[in-house]
């Protein structure tokens, strides 16, 4: 059952479908082809915005943690989808309901409040302005401390076109500027109150479940490095090899000389919290900041955090990043996008071209950047809120290649020269560029990855092969591990506990299924949620006329100059045929010549 909440009326309805979208993104896509016409402006009053635990997430267990946010992106012009761990699906469910699904504009800002089954639209002028860790303290003020709270900062109410969603203080739904979509509703928050569990079929079979990847946690390599301090997300140790991931907006593919923190040096950092994954032993989101920062509980460290606001930047102080990071949370920014636009400024400072602008290297102007983006306040961050696109459209065609962009959506940072699967999965997923789309090429690497994982990888045909191989096989693998983790995607199932890296193996996640929802689920059950979830958001991509994306032209241009990955690019031939195997695997047509996206401004 959904909620459908007319902003504009006051009014909310039920509707009952079938359960085969599972209650997630799928379901979201089809209500925003059916309710919306095409080429609605993101900002409409009559543009949907979908929020769902659907009928998994929430469930206390390994791996069932995720909500799902949907809407046009006010960045990319197609289907915007980003997904938050943590404690909130649990909590939409606790409070009865699965999904919402919110039309309209309210006349002044407000907030939604879930209970009982109900959902009504209260007030929240006297929160306008209010970053996302004070919107939470007061909310649950009203509501009580258990409650769960979905907000937007400052970046939202102002049409942050990277604005950010971000769930009980440090858990963000980040991606694609659905803050934004928000903030045009004059909506500042979804509270949940209610602590119903979500119902599952098979308790035992759950727990037993639970069981395994608690066994597990020490012996998978990656589990256990997202479960111990300072977590997957920290990036303590050694520095990434040249070509790994971006230096200073990809624009340094050999020797970078910057370093990385050692895990002492997170020391302090770490902040108590009560959140979370329920059910979940392995804690792989942590919070953390430096001491001295007035808000610290919004730190929520994702993996992309310090390669988009640290080496992106050419910065690599560890507090500085970690300010950086919980900043964006409170004010609700999407790291990537801030830290990709931010890349593309201080490059086109660099080169003359934005006189004034900000440097490479700069920590101490970090925190005011942020900002200035976030209020909208100067000149520089008004035109910076728009994304690096926009900018360059007003700065002038010399600027455009320093955009490192795809479908108008800023790149996640590991750099696809060395990883050309990643590559292929940013150019080629409807959705727009996003680094957990699919597993990573050097996992699959006979010699670099991770061994364990080959024989699941296998059970979809995803065969090992050395991680720059450019090829048709390249192509049809990836779509094969797009496929995969797109049914994760569908069904709000958690990509960081999954296979083929991670202790829920496919047994275990149809199991887990199965047992949760009291019916048999198969690994073929499993791909066509993918393949359809894939389908809804190229079909709807079409729509929206966003057309193929493309990979910037510097990734074929300028080789890695040092280190392991030395001579790794992309051959544009090589891309092409890949590309258009992912196509022919995915049952797409082949794609004409892409060309770079072209959003509306």
């Amino acid at each position: 059952m959904t909620f459908i909440v007319d902003l504009t009326s006051g009014t909310v309805e039920r509707e009952y479908r079938s359960a085969g979208h599972f209650g997630g993104t799928i379901l979201g896509l089809r209500l925003m082809a059916e309710r919306t016409p095409a080429g609605l402006d993101p900002y409409d009053d009559r543009a949907l915005l979908f929020v769902a635990a659907g009928a998994l997430g929430g469930t206390a267990a390994p791996g069932l943690a995720k909500a799902v946010f949907l809407a046009k992106s006010p960045l990319t012009g197609v289907a915007g989808e980003a997904h938050a761990l943590g404690p909130f699906a649990a909590g939409m469910r606790g409070a009865g309901a699965q999904a919402l699904a919110v039309v309209g504009r309210a006349e002044r800002l407000s907030y939604l409040l879930v209970q009982g089954g109900e959902v009504t639209v209260h007030d929240a002028e006297d929160l306008r302005g209010y970053g996302v860790a004070a919107a939470t303290d007061a909310l649950r003020a009203r509501h009580g401390e258990r409650a769960h709270v979905a907000a937007i900062g400052p970046a939202g109410e102002r049409l942050v076109r990277y604005a950010s969603v971000v769930t009980d203080l440090a858990f963000p739904a980040a991606r694609y500027g659905l803050g934004a979509v928000f903030g045009s509703k004059n909506l500042k928050a979804v509270v949940c109150v209610g602590d119903a569990p979500a119902e599952v079929a098979d308790p035992a079979a759950v727990e037993a479940l639970a069981a395994h990847y608690r066994d597990r946690l020490a012996s998978n390599p990656l589990a256990a490095l997202q479960h111990g301090e300072p977590g997957f997300a920290g990036w303590s140790g050694e520095p990434p090899a040249p070509g790994y991931a971006s230096v200073r907006n990809f624009s340094v593919p050999g020797e970078h000389g910057l370093r990385v923190p050692a895990a002492a040096g997170y020391d302090g950092r770490a902040v108590a919290t009560s959140g979370g994954c329920p059910g979940c032993p392995n804690d792989c989101l942590k919070v953390y900041a430096p001491p001295d920062l007035p808000e610290r509980r919004t730190g929520g460290l994702g993996q992309e955090a310090f390669l988009s606001l640290g080496w992106n930047l050419g910065i690599d102080d560890l507090d500085a990043v970690l300010a950086a990071n919980a900043l964006c949370d409170d004010l609700g920014l999407d790291p990537v996008s801030l830290g990709g636009t931010l890349a593309f400024a201080m490059e086109c400072a660099g080169r003359g071209l934005l006189p004034g602008g900000p440097a490479f290297g700069d920590a101490a102007a970090l925190p005011r950047l942020v900002r200035d983006v976030a209020q909208r306040g100067r000149p520089l961050g008004d035109l910076l809120a728009e994304g690096s696109v926009r900018a360059a459209r007003w700065l002038g065609p010399a600027t455009v290649p320093y955009a490192m962009t795809v479908r108008g959506a800023e790149l996640p940072c590991f750099d696809p020269r060395v990883q050309p699967g990643l590559g292929l999965g940013y150019a080629v997923a409807p959705g727009g560029p996003r680094y957990d789309a699919l597993e990573h090429d050097l996992v699959f690497d006979p010699d670099l990855g991770l061994t364990y994982s080959f024989a699941e990888a296998a059970r979809v045909g995803a065969e090992p092969a050395p991680a720059g191989r450019l090829d048709k096989e390249r192509g049809v693998r990836s779509a094969r591990l797009l496929r995969l983790w797109s049914g994760l995607d569908a069904l709000n199932l958690c990509v960081f506990a999954s296979s083929p890296a991670r202790p829920l193996t496919i047994d275990h996640l149809t199991a887990l299924v199965t047992a949760v929802l009291g019916a048999e689920f198969t690994l073929d059950d499993l791909l066509e949620a993918g393949q359809r979830r894939l389908d809804e958001l190229r079909a709807y991509a079409e729509r929206e006329g966003g057309g193929p994306g493309e990979l910037p032209d510097r990734l074929y241009d300028e080789p890695v100059t040092a280190g392991p990955h030395a001579g790794a690019v992309l051959d544009r031939t090589a891309f092409a045929e890949a590309r258009a195997a992912f196509h022919a695997e995915l049952g797409w047509p082949t794609p004409d010549t892409p060309q770079p996206p072209d959003p509306t401004p």
